[in-house]
């Protein structure tokens, strides 16, 4: 019964960005939350497995980045109820299902880029795919078709995977103007 109450109530939440949905939220039960989150992420997880049941390259991770985002747009106010608040650590279904979720990010990670750090790119593919989500949920980027978002998905992921160390370093030197 928990579950479906959960569902009725998230879909009541609006707003216009990723975190405006904490405030009618925030009088709401955190176990009622945490519900929705983990019911949320339990789907999300079978999105992600849905676009590639075993992702092993770039492009395998792609097409999860898609389905995320995909997600977010089919489901945002179960979206933004997965991410309104913090998870509370003393919800297991919650903390299970967002270690759930995680692991198989790094899982992803590990078995696409065997040489990087695991949890470090984990969290990079995250905050890109994530910010993506948000912005598409919240007008800023061009949302109109599902062919348009995924494209837009497609080409900042690859730009991630594709980007020249080469270019980075420079980047990041300082100019020769700064040192004089």
């Amino acid at each position: 019964m928990l579950a479906a109450e959960a569902r009725a109530l998230s879909d009541q939440v609006t707003g216009r960005s990723c975190r405006s949905a904490s405030r009618p939220w925030r009088q709401r039960s955190g176990r009622l939350v945490s519900s929705v989150a983990a019911e949320g992420y339990r789907e999300l997880a079978g999105y992600l497995t849905a676009a590639h049941p075993a992702p092993a390259t770039p492009d395998d991770l792609t097409a999860v980045a898609v389905a995320y985002v995909r997600f977010a747009l089919d489901h945002p106010a179960m979206f933004r109820v997965m991410f309104a608040e913090p998870c509370d650590p003393g919800n297991e279904e919650r903390v299970e299902a967002t270690a759930a979720l995680s692991e198989y990010v790094r899982g992803i990670v590990r078995d696409t880029f065997p040489d990087a750090d695991p949890d470090a790119l984990s969290t990079t593919v995250w905050a890109l795919v994530h910010g993506l989500a948000c912005l598409h949920l919240d007008g800023k980027l061009d949302a109109s078709t599902p062919e348009v978002v995924a494209d837009q998905v497609r080409t900042a992921v690859h730009a991630l995977f594709t980007a020249s160390p080469v270019a980075s370093k420079a980047a990041t030197e300082p100019s020769e103007r700064a040192r004089a």
